[in-house]
């Protein structure tokens, strides 16, 4: 049977945030944003094993508290996209064949529940198009020209925004990202190769950090779905 593997790309620097501690690594009730990222893959039954795709550089993994999330691996090979970083992290993924699914999560989105992923595991299944967790478009959406000014309303009839994680086989998806480069996510790569994932439904709270308030957001809804957790004294 095909088994299933985490992929976290966690090589970015963050620099919407300022400062020098990249935003994976800022803190977030009680751990790093990053521990909360892949907690909930690493503690699933059916995920053996999360591995992380850092930076070369990165001086912050090896300081958070994975003790107790035994199945994180860090893979310092980064690229200089994500596509670059999930591409190589595939390729240094030596025990996984091209049948066994690959869910790949950003570092960044903290709040995702096992309710949504058991979700995802059940409506994708063995569906060799894979598929992603993703929500429905409910608000208006406005096309803009270079001067910030309405240039037409979009119809929001059968649009949706890609979360993750995003679900495909190994092999599926490395031929994909080897053939569309550009990918902004693994869901866009698999479709230019001609396949059409299930779009699988999501939730709001599964929100990606990507400005400063969006982790004041991320710990409201942490404290409402997670108990808090206390760092260990070497934490950052």
């Amino acid at each position: 049977m095909s088994r299933h593997f985490a992929l976290v790309p966690a090589a970015g620097l963050g620099a919407r945030f300022g400062g020098s501690t990249p935003k994976q690594y800022l803190p977030l009730h009680g751990r790093p944003l990053l521990w909360h990222a892949v907690a909930v893959l690493a503690r699933h039954p059916r995920v053996e094993r999360v591995f992380v795709v850092l930076h070369p550089k990165d001086e912050h993994f090896a300081r958070q508290p994975w003790g107790e999330l035994a199945k994180v691996e860090g893979l310092r090979l980064g690229g200089e996209t994500r596509a670059d970083s999930v591409r190589n992290g595939l390729g240094a993924m030596s025990s996984v064949t091209n049948d066994d699914w690959v869910l790949v999560h950003d570092a960044v989105r903290p709040c995702l529940t096992a309710a949504m992923l058991d979700r995802l595991l059940a409506e994708v299944g063995d569906d060799d198009a894979g598929g992603l967790l993703a929500v429905p478009l409910a608000d208006t959406l406005k096309r803009a020209d270079a001067q910030a000014r309405v240039l037409a309303t979009e119809p929001r009839e059968g649009r949706w925004r890609a979360q993750t994680p995003q679900m495909f086989r190994r092999g599926v998806l490395l031929a994909a990202l080897n053939a569309a480069r550009e990918a902004t996510d693994e869901a866009s790569a698999v479709e230019a190769i001609g396949l059409k994932p299930k779009l699988v439904m999501g939730s709001d709270l599964n929100l990606k950090v990507t400005w400063p308030e969006d982790l004041l957001l991320a710990e409201m809804v942490l404290r409402a779905v997670r108990p808090a957790s206390s760092p260990p004294a070497d934490d950052v």
